[in-house]
């Protein structure tokens, strides 16, 4: 099942790729603002439920698709961008096996747990 899922990801992620390549923007801003939904894990530091919903919000893969369409009806390329990072960058992170987090820890996941096992 696990192979599935990565498969699922590539694919959902290579999408992201080709809704980027249909803007106008460079590809450099592709690459810079990949890693960017990162940034929400900074809610880790006011504890594990705030992380977990900061996390979760910069993942979700509806919000992504929401922020597209949105920018789609508007005719907003920001917001199509934004839209596309987030969504490629959660495809992304699945496949490497990184979840939505639970609010008991960074670690636990809807995947499973994430790294070494004590």
């Amino acid at each position: 099942m696990k192979t599935t899922i990565q498969l699922e990801e590539a694919g959902l992620f290579l999408l992201g790729i080709f809704m980027f390549s249909q803007l106008s923007f460079a590809w450099w801003w592709f690459l810079i603002l990949i890693l960017a939904p990162d940034v929400s894990m900074i809610g880790y530091v006011f504890g594990n439920k705030t992380g977990a919903v900061s996390y979760n919000l910069f993942h979700h893969r509806g919000i992504a698709v929401l922020i597209y369409l949105l920018g789609t009806i508007t005719v907003n390329h920001g917001l199509q961008l934004i839209g596309i990072i987030l969504l490629a960058h959660a495809s992304m992170d699945r496949m490497l096996g990184y979840g939505l987090k639970y609010e008991k820890g960074f670690k636990y996941t809807h995947l499973g747990e994430i790294g070494k096992k004590q």
